[in-house]
């Protein structure tokens, strides 16, 4: 018993074993699933041409000069399309939702106003595309409640629109969690002191409540970009082949009828860097503690 208390001592007072002992698992997991397989791709990208049952050739950029083509830069510009109409849209649909329940909605019914919000998330995201396929087909749901209204039905799936709404439908319960987190803590003192001074309800809310809330409002943007822009599942099912995106491009090169390994990773190390500067200024501008109450 006392080795054992003078080894939890040593470990409080050391400068270097302390941290080793805590982080040394969760590091040692890092650099076998995330470190050394991003190394891997890093290295398989610089080999030009390399496809699978080919031996390696030297080393250079021509897979990355090879995503400069246009047919490959419209699928990227489609894909950062994708990534910036779902966060504008899940932004203008969820502030008011987080707004009103946080807000405005009775304090006894908030949380279970949020969970029958979120409950959508509790199923598959396969099973949530594929239940949008049976609403948005030519004899779908969609198409059946216009035809009741009189109103000309289209052909949704297999479009831009159909993978938009399919990705809203997705990401909106995060943005909707994380501005409820960012609003609840608003101090509804400012709003009510600016009313009494005479302001109106929209210079209140542009002067006040956008101001406090803006961490929050970065946090939920970013994190649905990030979200959004790698997604597969949605676009594969609800967009066909006109909505090709850069992850979907990935699958392609590496599990494709090509098997061009290389230009796949190439691929994906942009993919990479891409959602590395994301998440870089989602921890520099968005609210960190709003993220860890929304993650709990």
């Amino acid at each position: 018993m006392a080795t054992k208390l003078a080894w939890i001592d040593r470990l409080s007072h050391d400068r270097w074993l302390g941290p080793v002992t805590l982080l040394g698992p969760a590091g040692v997991w890092l650099l076998l699933l995330l470190v050394i397989p991003t190394l891997l791709i890093l290295d398989i990208s610089l080999v030009p041409g390399l496809r699978l049952g080919q031996p390696s050739g030297g080393y250079g950029l021509g897979n990355y000069l090879q995503i400069l083509q246009p047919v490959y830069l419209r699928v990227m510009f489609r894909s950062l399309s994708f990534a910036l109409g779902t966060t504008v849209l899940c932004l203008g649909l969820g502030f008011p939702v987080a707004y009103w329940i946080a807000l405005m909605a009775p304090q006894r019914w908030r949380n279970v106003l949020l969970v029958g919000f979120v409950l959508p998330l509790w199923t598959s995201s396969l099973l949530r595309a594929y239940a949008w396929t049976t609403i948005l087909r030519p004899t779908g749901v969609l198409n059946s409640v216009l035809g009741v209204l009189g109103l000309p039905s289209q052909n949704w799936l297999n479009t831009p629109t159909a993978v938009f709404i399919g990705l809203t439908y997705s990401f909106l319960p995060y943005m909707v969690l994380i501005l409820y987190a960012s609003l609840e803590k608003l101090d509804t003192r400012l709003l009510e002191a600016a009313a009494d001074l005479g302001a109106t309800p929209r210079q209140s809310f542009w002067t006040i409540t956008v101001p406090q809330t803006l961490p929050g409002i970065a946090a939920g943007c970013l994190l649905v970009f990030i979200t959004s822009l790698g997604d597969f599942v949605v676009p594969t099912l609800l967009g066909g082949a006109s909505s090709m995106n850069i992850a979907r491009l990935i699958y392609n090169q590496f599990l494709g009828p090509t098997r061009a390994w290389g230009f796949g990773s190439a691929l994906s190390m942009v993919l990479i860097l891409a959602v590395s500067l994301a998440i870089a200024l989602l921890l520099k501008y968005g609210d960190r503690s709003t993220l860890t109450e929304t993650s709990q």
